[in-house]
């Protein structure tokens, strides 16, 4: 079951399979932001996803995936946008740890910590 709080995107149960949530994400994505061509992916989204993307709603799926003969750290292409986020998100105490038991409350709390960053980007 997802809960939408927003009209393009979605909180989803733990339960659900990522796989399986980028459907929804994505349909309600497409339909809020039509002009959307490319989005990134994690590996574990190739195959299906990819292809139907593509086909459904005609979005050019990008998976980043680390190069196969890489030990160590690899920086990522485009894998540092959605890294810097959580790292910002986590700053707020309340989304450290699972202190809601319902996703409208956490997805509030999201809502609330992401205004207050970009409220107070245009004052540095």
């Amino acid at each position: 079951m997802s809960v939408p709080y927003h009209a393009g995107w979605r909180l989803t149960t733990a339960s659900l399979q990522d796989r399986d949530g980028a459907f929804r994400i994505t349909a309600a994505l497409r339909e809020t932001f039509s002009t959307i061509t490319l989005a990134w992916a994690d590996a574990g989204y190739t195959g299906r996803f990819v292809r139907d993307a593509r086909k459904i709603w005609d979005l050019a799926v990008a998976i980043v995936k680390r190069p196969d003969q890489t030990k160590g750290f690899v920086l990522l292409h485009r894998r540092w946008v959605v890294e810097r986020s959580f790292a910002r998100l986590t700053k707020f105490r309340r989304l450290v740890r699972d202190y809601d038991t319902l996703p409208a409350a956490r997805e509030a709390m999201i809502w609330t910590a992401a205004t207050w960053q970009l409220s107070n980007r245009p004052t540095r």
